[in-house]
């Protein structure tokens, strides 16, 4: 499947810059990309400033994100721009989240961090849970969920957390489904996502 997609740049691209992947949810599915920005790093950027690439691809309407269509656009993205492949990190909200935990089992030697907000979780994931121990993750979901339960993110850090070396969950007692606001707002989400360097 080939995905549309916005690739945002750097101001200044001097040397390799890291890349942050972006998954959107179900309501941003189509091919107006400018729905990709309603929410996540796209929305951050339009009042502030990141010092690395966003590149966030456009689902489809009727249907879901696949990995291996996914993997071969951040690799033909990697190919065409200097990017440094050490810092790749991968995050998305709802069915983005679903996508980004799929993706990362699917390819684990690619990220440097996972960042899922209110992600349904699949059984293969809940099974080989240990396949993406190595890459530092923070989980955020909402209590009040009433769209993707909050068990499906408390499960699966229960079963990373027996293995992994790094990883969080943030549960926000007054959430509803948009847990992702507020988390991609946040200026330290970002700074600690691009603190993350893979084989470090």
């Amino acid at each position: 499947m080939n995905y549309g997609y916005i690739l945002q740049k750097p101001k200044k691209v001097e040397s390799k810059k890291p890349l942050i992947v972006f998954l959107h949810g179900s309501g941003e599915k189509g091919t107006d990309l400018e729905k990709v920005k309603v929410h996540g790093p796209l929305k951050y950027i339009q009042t502030n400033e990141l010092d690395s690439y966003v590149l966030a691809p456009q689902c489809p309407e009727n249907t879901y994100w696949e990995s291996e269509s996914l993997h071969q656009l951040i690799q033909k993205i990697i190919k065409e721009n200097p990017i440094d492949t050490n810092r790749v990190y991968l995050t998305g909200l709802s069915m983005g989240a679903w996508g980004a935990w799929n993706l990362a089992f699917a390819h684990p030697d690619t990220f440097a961090a996972l960042v899922p907000i209110c992600g349904f979780v699949d059984r293969v994931p809940m099974i080989e849970n240990c396949k993406i121990a190595h890459i530092p993750t923070r989980i955020y979901h909402g209590l009040l969920d009433d769209v993707v339960d909050v068990e499906y993110s408390i499960s699966i850090y229960k079963k990373l957390k027996s293995c992994s070396k790094d990883i969080q969950l943030t549960i926000f007692d007054d959430a509803n489904h948009d847990s992702w606001s507020r988390v991609y707002a946040d200026v330290n989400l970002y700074q600690w996502m691009l603190s993350q360097i893979k084989n470090q």
